[in-house]
């Protein structure tokens, strides 16, 4: 087994878990009001709830429907997205979504062992 101490990979923690949703404000009135958790806003604006640290996003027309079957896309928070998609290409990881730039940073995609893609992003 190969030993990588070159460089670390600084994992933070789950930074969003996305559901996909049918009816937005049907969804917003269920985690909102019937669960009572907090939105998750960015200077002001609403795009979420939060559950401790982690933020519910609830995605509308995406590519997964809703199912009873565990359907969430999970984001790793990292010290640095753009860093780390380097230090996974160095590892042979395969890169699914390049690391992009959004309203609040930067996000990108991995594929792990079995083929399920793991989301990734930073602040900077």
């Amino acid at each position: 087994m190969t030993e990588f101490t070159q460089k670390s990979m600084a994992f933070l923690g789950v930074k969003a878990v996305a559901l996909p949703v049918i009816d937005v404000a049907r969804a917003e009135n269920f985690y909102g009001k019937v669960l009572g958790l907090p939105a998750a806003k960015h200077p002001g604006e609403p795009y979420g709830y939060l559950l401790g640290e982690t933020i519910l996003l609830l995605k509308q027309d995406w590519y997964a429907e809703p199912s009873s079957e565990p359907s969430p896309r999970i984001t790793l928070q990292v010290d640095d997205a753009r860093s780390l998609v380097k230090t996974l290409k160095e590892r042979g990881v395969t890169i699914s979504d390049d690391v992009e730039p959004t309203k609040t940073g930067f996000v990108g995609s991995f594929l792990d062992s079995e083929g399920n893609k793991l989301w990734f992003c930073s602040y900077n």
